[in-house]
């Protein structure tokens, strides 16, 4: 792989005055709308088979379409983002996102809803190139809360997301939700250009597209497979075929990988302990954590016949989940100076206990609003604590120039850990029903089965946590491999490869120092 080059930044006599002040404020609204974006949708997947005449089977693709766009354009522009600039590919991401949003609010025809959801899906990429820039920008004192900040706005944009678009829902024309969420993305675009300044950490080469198209193939048939099996049954010849195109197409991409001379994924990095076991545990999180969500909406609006249900409203349950993104945001400080003394492995170790013992809240008891509140808010403790430890893992074990794409794998292995977990709980809750007034409607031992797996998935996860290699000092950064197309010794634009912190002033260092 090629050494990172830093590249001059941009001349601006504001380098360190109020807009760079304003950047780690604005990338973080930016992973907020971005969660947001992600969620908007399911208050009306039960209206929209009427308002849009197509079969909830296809209806249900507008929360796929984003699912699987998101998960193959999450590590393509990451490695973008190293090699072109991750600020510019981060507008991008948010431009494709506004234009979806628009041309949701614009049409009603399913098959246009679905490919707009799929642009949505690119913003995907905005919590790692965010990560990125924070780490090439920021001094080593300021990273570590705003990198943890940063990783908690998946849970604050799906806590604030359901809420606010059922109400928006319920007083308004369901096409108004889009052109609010086109209104925000617009904003976070002229935010970003006014206030982020384009990282001057870059790792030259060209662009992998083969393996790009590879790992689309098979993360598509992959996921595919598992968001789509407990409908078209997982023994059918489509689920079982796509499962098996997945594993020969992945790998032959690995394959290709590990003999490509600039490849779009470094499996060397993969291979080394302190990476590869971070993605795993990251799986791992994604799943316990995305469990709580499912499992909380459902079971709060479960009708009050069937003996536990509480019957509440799509809105009244946004606002059950509501304390759990305020939780995330409160404790992202915490899990900062968990980081700083202990270092980012215990911190995940630590998180997810918590997740675990929040779901042994959850089985304890799953009557009482106020408990289920509070095991849910449990649950968010943990995951914003673990959440905040996996980028800052990668950020210590990668070179500089591979942040982006390094952090845009992780995050695809949470969302792989998302789309298992939700076929997972269906998968109980299907076969724990009774009917109530007629319909089948999960039993509450159908919960706690969900929430006993969640928790043991949370365990693996710490365990798993717990063998990762220890820290050694908290800034140290593994050398990046030499370039071997460079045989006339070091290039003379590579003066200094690391943290901002090292870099001369005509790097652009300092550039957010204020923030």
């Amino acid at each position: 792989m090629a050494s990172p080059v830093p590249i001059p930044a941009p001349t601006r006599d504001d380098a360190a005055g109020p807009r760079a002040r304003l950047a780690i404020p604005v990338l973080a609204y930016c992973g907020i709308l971005m969660a947001v974006m992600q969620t908007v949708v399911v208050p009306l997947l039960p209206d929209l088979p009427r308002l849009t005449g197509a079969s909830p089977a296809a209806v249900s693709w507008m929360v796929t379409a984003a699912l699987l766009s998101g998960a193959v354009l999450t590590p393509v522009l990451g490695r973008a983002g190293d090699m072109y600039g991750k600020r510019r590919v981060l507008l991008l991401s948010f431009t494709l996102m506004a234009a979806g949003s628009v041309i949701c609010a614009l049409t009603s025809q399913i098959g246009v809803l679905i490919a707009a959801r799929a642009l949505q899906g690119a913003a995907s990429s905005v919590v790692p190139l965010s990560i990125s820039i924070l780490r090439d920008e920021l001094p080593a004192e300021r990273r570590g809360s705003a990198i943890a900040l940063m990783s908690s706005t998946v849970g604050i944009g799906a806590a604030l997301g359901l809420p606010a678009a059922a109400m928006v829902i319920q007083y308004a024309d369901w096409h108004t939700m889009f052109w609010v969420t086109a209104a925000l993305g617009a904003t976070g675009v002229a935010l970003i250009r006014w206030a982020v300044p384009e990282s001057p950490v870059r790792e030259p080469g060209r662009f992998d597209v083969p393996g790009a198209l590879g790992l689309a193939a098979g993360l598509v048939c992959l996921l595919l497979a598992v968001s789509q099996g407990g409908q078209w049954g997982w023994g059918s010849a489509r689920v079982v075929g796509l499962f098996l195109t997945a594993v020969v197409v992945l790998a032959l991409w690995w394959w290709r990988q590990l003999r490509a001379e600039r490849p779009l994924v470094d499996l060397r990095l993969v291979s080394r302990p302190r990476v590869g076991l971070s993605h795993v545990a990251a799986l791992l999180t994604g799943f316990a954590f995305y469990a709580n969500s499912l499992v909380t909406a459902q079971l709060v609006q479960a009708p009050r016949a069937s003996g536990y249900g509480l019957g509440l409203s799509i809105v009244q349950t946004g606002l059950c989940l509501l304390p759990g993104g305020v939780t995330m945001l409160l404790f992202s400080p915490l899990s900062a100076r968990i980081s700083a003394a202990r270092g980012p492995r215990v911190t995940l170790a630590l998180g997810a206990a918590v997740i675990a013992a929040g779901y042994a809240v959850r089985i304890a008891d799953s009557r009482d609003l106020w408990m289920i509140m509070v095991g849910a808010a449990v649950v968010a403790t943990g995951t914003t604590l673990a959440y905040s430890a996996l980028p800052a893992l990668i950020l210590h074990a990668v070179p500089a120039g591979q942040t982006a794409s390094a952090n845009g794998v992780n995050v695809l292995m949470r969302t792989i850990g998302q789309a298992v977990s939700s076929a997972a709980v269906a998968a109980v809750l299907v076969h724990h029903t009774s009917l109530v007034g007629g319909a089948p409607v999960p039993t509450l031992h159908g919960y706690l089965l969900a929430f006993a797996l969640a928790g043991a998935i949370a365990l693996a996860a710490c365990a798993v946590a717990l063998t990762i290699p220890g820290d050694t000092e908290p800034d140290t950064e593994p050398d990046p491999e030499p370039d071997p197309e460079s045989e006339s010794g070091p290039d003379p634009r590579c003066e200094a490869t690391g943290p901002a912190r090292d870099r001369s002033p005509a790097t652009g260092d300092g550039a957010m120092e204020g923030a």
